[in-house]
């Protein structure tokens, strides 16, 4: 365009057409206002290609435009304001009321190119290398952009409710995500130098190059590093990477994609982007008790796997305050996990070497013993226990069959001993033949899993199987999830098995100091959902395998069908059909094509009746799962309390459980130059003040209602279907109005309506 190889006027009825489409869909009579997210897309693909090629368009076409700036300002004019609740990286922020001058990503950036535009659409961060070939492109021949139509957009639901126009308005945002949402780690000083034009065309370079290179990181960090602006950017290029890889609902690439790129620019910037990171680190480290409980566990899972690549190395005795504070202090839980997943990458004697600047955080790792068996704690029974697990033990290695196995229990052990000790000696005998390995563990569950099965059969019998699983290791979160998700795997325990384990007094009381439980109730609900999604792709691949197969026999039955019709001399005389042979084959042929979309068919009807079957099993998970978050936090919410909102409720001191502080301590983010160190500490690492003054039960609501929005933002598109039974049983207006407005929070559904 530039040089005439593309002719403006014709991108110019490009972005006239996206102005038509999104003026339509944002108009309440003639569109379908709730699909503005994708109006919205249209006007950003304007806006985004004007620092580009701005200048030359308002020298080519100038009158043409004019009147496409004058159309997008017309459309901000009618578009709602759009608000990012239920997506901010910080809890507060959703909580915090927006003012008329707060601007959304489309306004701001329509700021930015009024501002270029009265700057003569100058931009120093957009080459222009065809100026030297400018001669040979002028005399080229000229292309046209070619016409391009918009896709049609549902229609408003025949009767409008909050329920119909919120599932719609889901549709649209999973459809049209907002490419970017800006994660700003350091203070202003840091990228203050930089034009605003200047800072979007740069977070363009970034997430080009992150989603072009995805799955190669090596190239993705060697583009990266080279971007050709006359600036350093190495502080907005780790803020543009971190808002990715912490972008609600989901990352647009995996979360390990990120992690690789970020260890392949440090080693590439060795000079710059290792300390650029490590400010990052502390600058959230900072902020973490109001970081979104869904980021902070991806920033745990990030910073455990990045020190892993550097031999461990962190200056720990920069967070060795963090035992001065409760147990249940957010920054104290964050190095707590982020140990404990270090130890799960390594080993514990290497995790503990190096935190040696700070050996008092020993207290945070996780235990170092293995698996142990917990059997009766009378003399009698415990020797009873014994002696029944070393029979077991002789059968499995005798190599007895299941049947034998199962007949030995039924015979020798229930009848004497109850299903409780019954229990406890197949279970706790079969994890420790399989506590070896990974490997050892799943031939186990493969080898014996009837005999697990037939003492467990219903669902109150595998809660009893999960408590004695969750003791068998409890020294070893790790290998606890792991033994769960096999037993989910094979179908010895149901995910309600699960969810009611995981809101049992014991687990209850973790819910603010360990990830233990939440983990295992994450790999359930994902589990069940990966189930729903396998067979939703099996019955697309089937549906498409049939229309083959049904085109297919179509085409057997023709041939066969023109082949009987047709004349042949046999022994000199006319006679209907072909050779008898070929007839034979298309005989055969086409029956085989029929067999092959009978065999289809049944294939789908049983997927299409064993998804319906899940499809009531995830229903029925989320209503219990919501329920078991309604009577915890009924229980557990403060009597009297009248907070409706997260801010409200840290500031509705119960007790103080934090140690006395000698000043308050301020909430700046700012670094200084030198080492990225947050300015509130002191030279030896130690902080002014250690104070955490949110009660134990003001923080276990806190994370709890955390996890609440956070399982809803995950899980929107399997609960929008079932909302308004969810209404109906569980947030009813006597449901403590903080789970309603975490849970609508997480829907993206209006606040108001709580």
């Amino acid at each position: 365009m530039c040089s005439k190889v593309l002719q403006p006027s014709s991108l110019v009825v490009v972005f006239e057409t996206f102005l038509s489409s999104a003026a339509t869909t944002v108009d309440e009579e003639k569109g379908n206002p709730l699909w503005q997210p994708c109006a919205d897309f249209f006007i950003t693909c304007i806006l985004s290609c004007l620092p580009w090629g701005g200048a030359d368009l308002i020298e080519q076409v100038p009158e043409e435009i004019e009147r496409v700036m004058v159309g997008v300002e017309a459309y901000l004019s009618i578009r709602r304001h759009t608000s990012d609740a239920g997506l901010s990286f910080f809890e507060n922020d959703d909580e915090i009321k927006r003012g008329p001058s707060d601007k959304d990503f489309l306004e701001d950036l329509w700021d930015k190119i009024q501002v270029l535009s009265s700057n003569g659409w100058k931009v120093e961060s957009v080459p222009r290398p065809h100026l030297s070939f400018e001669a040979q492109l002028v005399a080229g021949k000229s292309h046209e952009f070619g016409p391009i139509s918009c896709p049609i957009l549902p229609s408003p639901p025949s009767v409008p409710s909050g329920i119909s126009n919120g599932k719609q308005k889901h549709e649209a945002e999973l459809k049209y995500p907002q490419r970017i949402h800006r994660l700003n780690i350091f203070p202003p000083g840091k990228t203050e130098d930089l034009q605003p034009i200047d800072r979007f065309v740069v977070e363009e370079y970034l997430l080009d190059v992150l989603m072009f290179f995805n799955g190669s990181r090596k190239e993705c960090a060697s583009f990266m590093v080279g971007l050709p602006v006359p600036f350093r950017y190495e502080f907005l290029m780790a803020e543009t990477i971190f808002s990715q890889l912490l972008m609600l609902p989901e990352p647009p690439c995996k979360p390990i994609y990120y992690t690789l790129v970020i260890i392949d620019l440090c080693k590439a910037l060795p000079g710059a982007f290792p300390a650029v990171v490590a400010g990052a680190v502390r600058a959230l480290f900072e902020k973490i008790a109001d970081l979104d409980m869904e980021c902070r566990e991806r920033l745990i899972l990030w910073f455990s796997h990045h020190l892993s690549n550097f031999q461990f190395i962190w200056p720990w005795e920069e967070w060795a305050f963090v035992l001065d504070l409760p147990k249940w202090a957010p920054q104290r839980v964050f190095v707590q996990e982020v140990l404990e997943r270090e130890v799960r990458l390594s080993y514990w004697d290497k995790v503990k070497q190096s935190i040696e600047n700070a050996p008092s955080l020993e207290e945070l790792l996780p235990p170092k013993g293995g698996p142990k068996l917990n059997f009766g704690a009378e003399d009698g029974n415990e020797n009873n226990e014994h002696v029944l697990s070393g029979e077991l033990n002789n059968l499995i290695k005798g190599k007895a069959p299941v049947r034998e196995i199962i007949s030995w229990i039924d015979e020798n052990v229930f009848p004497d001993n109850g299903l409780e000790v019954t229990l406890r000696v197949v279970v706790q005998t079969l994890l420790n033949i399989g506590s070896k390995s990974f490997t050892h563990l799943i031939t186990v569950l493969e080898r014996y899993g009837q005999v697990i099965a037939k003492v467990c059969p219903d669902e109150d019998k595998q809660v009893m199987l999960l408590a004695e699983v969750s003791s068998f290791w409890k020294s070893n979160t790790q290998m606890t999830a792991i033994a769960i998700d096999r037993m989910m795997g094979y179908r010895l325990v149901s995910n309600l098995a699960i969810l009611r384990w995981v809101f049992s007094a014991e687990n209850i009381e973790q819910f603010h100091t360990s990830d233990r439980p939440w983990e295992i109730l994450r790999n359930a609900i994902s589990k069940t959902h990966n189930r729903i999604s396998d067979l939703r792709k099996e019955i697309l691949s089937l549906q498409k395998n049939i229309s083959s197969a049904e085109e297919a026999a179509k085409g057997a039955k023709s041939e066969l069908d023109a082949a009987e019709l047709k004349l042949a001399l046999v022994d000199g005389e006319p006679v209907l059909g072909e050779n008898p042979i070929r007839l034979n084959r298309l005989k055969l042929r086409a029956e085989k094509a029929k067999e092959e979309v009978i065999s289809l068919q049944e294939s789908l009807e049983a997927k299409k009746a064993l998804i319906a079957r899940a499809i009531d099993e995830n229903e029925a998970l989320f209503i219990l799962l919501y329920k078991s978050f309604s009577n915890v936090l009924t229980e557990r919410l403060p009597r009297g309390s009248e907070a409706r909102t997260l801010r409200e409720l840290k500031t509705a001191q119960v007790d103080v459980m934090a140690v006395d502080t000698e000043e308050d301590e301020p909430s700046s983010m700012e670094l200084d130059n030198e080492n990225q160190r947050p300015e509130n500490r002191q030279p030896n690492g130690g902080r002014r003040s250690s104070a955490y003054n949110v009660g134990e039960k003001e923080q276990w609501c806190i994370t709890t209602l955390g996890y609440v929005k956070a399982f809803s933002r995950q899980y929107a598109a399997e609960i929008w279907p079932h909302i308004e039974k969810l209404d109906a049983e569980v947030l009813t207006e006597d449901a403590p109005p903080l789970l309603r407005s975490a849970v609508y929070s997480g829907l993206r559904r209006p606040i108001n309506d709580v």
